[in-house]
């Protein structure tokens, strides 16, 4: 007998819908799946055989009988052990031990080799591309029903283990009630997902770092535009302290923004049990390497470039990392996207993140330090100040400063008075004022750092005024174009945050003195 049902998998973050189909018939024991397998979906079989036989069903391995699993499209390869579920039911459906219309229905899931149900990777992402598909239920394991509810408009049934849904679904299933009469066993349907925001315990407030006032403006701006930042100074002056503390200040995600980094995050495994409803902070060592930040594989998967998406990729010791890594952030840094080409095709990835780039003034710290001397010899010190190029520098918004903090401030005692919470108010404010600007924007653009040049005549024009005084920065500080933009942006946010319509003298020069004099 031939079943046929559904299922869905990731290729890198962009989910297909896959037909199983289980042809069963007499003859010389055999069990083969075809339609691209990996490893882990031909080991299959042997989960599966083993998962049905202690759900208490016939083995497919019991008798002579030929199976064959069938997953289309053929010419897709076929990735990891989401399938087994459907492959299960499938089988019982072929061979009537489970009768059930499988139209409409889809079915993901790891089994065990007791029939339960293990979590799986990008169940909402593969949620949304079955509702949009028309689908109307999703069978999948308990572990990812919440995930999958926040996608409304389909019913979600999360199980423990394969007898439950076989029971859910075939009407032959039946248990003796309290009374004897005889009832259907039958599993809820998850009620749509709540969002619910927390703060997380791991972000510092900016009143617990001491000096720094116009290091702190700066990420004040950074944050209220999704301007891209770098921190330079000598140790201890507290730049990892501001970073962390930055993470505070950005304005919550909508819902929108939830769903699309909670599915990226599912995707690559790191969600864990709770959703994501604040933005993502990555800080990767400076030995990670290029896959790790970039993202790659045989089957391109998604690095902490994209991983920090809607949120902030925190780079300490940027000039350590290794320069082809810090390259890399050329084309994420100008087009909000990373692609990533492999021998079996390209796979595109989103990151539109916030970088923060901190780095000390030369490889042993005191190059320009007050009372210390630099003990960097020249070939190590040119070497340092080569990892940066022009066009990296040039991404990079806003070059902050973080000096030396007079021991009489850190010896102060305060009331400590959390204060990110006023500054989240204020970029929260400023950040709605640029989304009524947009609203209509044909490109969707959010911020004032995703404007493009033909944006920038519409939304940010300047005065004679002002466009004098930007051409006469242009000319004596050498700015190319990247950067010329780039400023005019920059003090877009500064009036906004300052609630004024127009872009003033003052918001320009403020936005010029973010440039950097020297980069290292």
């Amino acid at each position: 007998m031939l079943a046929k049902v559904y299922s869905a998998q990731l290729s890198g973050l962009k989910p297909e819908i896959i037909e199983v189909e289980v042809d069963v018939a007499k003859g010389l024991h055999s069990f083969v799946i075809v339609g691209l397998p990996d490893k882990a979906v031909e080991e299959a079989k042997e989960r599966i055989s083993a998962a049905i036989k202690n759900s208490g069903f016939p083995s497919p391995q019991k008798g002579n009988r030929k199976v064959i699993v069938s997953l289309a499209p053929a010419d897709l390869k076929k990735e990891g052990p989401v399938f087994d579920l459907a492959i299960a039911l499938a089988h019982l459906a072929a061979t009537k031990d489970v009768n059930f219309k499988p139209e409409k229905k889809a079915f993901l899931g790891e089994l065990a080799l007791n029939g339960d149900l293990r979590p799986i990777r990008g169940a909402l992402l593969l949620t949304r591309k079955l509702k949009l598909a028309g689908f109307e239920e999703i069978y999948l394991p308990l572990g990812n029903a919440k995930e999958a509810a926040l996608i409304e408009g389909i019913a979600v049934y999360g199980a423990k283990n394969l007898r439950e849904i076989a029971n859910h679904l075939s009407p032959k299933r039946l248990m003796e009630g309290e009374e004897g009469e005889s009832v259907m066993i039958k599993i809820p349907a998850t009620p749509p997902t709540p969002i619910e925001y927390e703060e997380s315990p791991f972000f510092l407030d900016f009143a617990d770092v001491k000096g720094q006032e116009t290091a702190k403006r700066g990420l004040e701006i950074a944050a209220a535009g999704r301007h891209n930042i770098a921190l330079s100074g000598p140790p201890g002056t507290g730049k990892t302290m501001l970073a962390k503390a930055f993470a505070s200040i950005l304005p919550r995600l909508d819902f929108d923004e939830i769903l699309e980094i909670t599915g990226i995050h599912s995707a690559a495994g790191e969600l864990g049990n709770d959703l994501m409803t604040t933005p993502p902070f990555r800080s990767p060592h400076h030995t990670a390497s290029y896959v790790s930040l970039v993202g790659g594989g045989n089957q391109p998967k998604p690095g902490e470039i994209t991983l920090a998406h809607r949120g902030v990729l925190f780079l300490d010791e940027f000039p350590e990392f290794d320069k082809r890594v810090i390259e890399a952030l050329r084309q994420p840094l100008e087009d909000r996207i990373i692609r990533v080409a492999r021998a079996k095709g390209t796979a595109t990835f989103p990151a539109n993140f916030i970088l923060v780039a901190a780095m000390n003034p030369c490889p042993c710290g005191n190059k320009g330090t007050k009372g210390k001397e630099c003990v960097c010899n020249p070939g190590s010190l040119a070497r340092y100040e080569r990892k940066l190029s022009g066009p990296i520098v040039d991404r990079i918004d806003l070059w902050l400063t973080a000096a030396p903090v007079d021991p009489s401030k850190l010896s102060t005692h305060t009331d400590n008075q959390a204060e990110s919470p006023k500054l989240r108010e204020r970029i929260t404010q400023a950040r709605e004022r640029q989304l009524k600007r947009f609203a209509d924007s044909e490109t969707k653009i959010k911020t004032n750092n995703e404007m493009s040049a033909k944006d920038l005549k519409k939304y940010a024009p300047l005065g004679d005024k002002e466009t004098k005084i930007l051409n006469d920065a242009a000319i004596r500080l050498g700015l190319s174009a990247r950067v010329y933009h780039r400023l005019i942006k920059i003090a877009r946010t500064i009036a906004d945050l300052a609630d004024e319509d127009e872009i003033k003298d003052s918001h320009l020069f403020e936005a010029i003195q973010y440039r950097p004099k020297s980069v290292i």
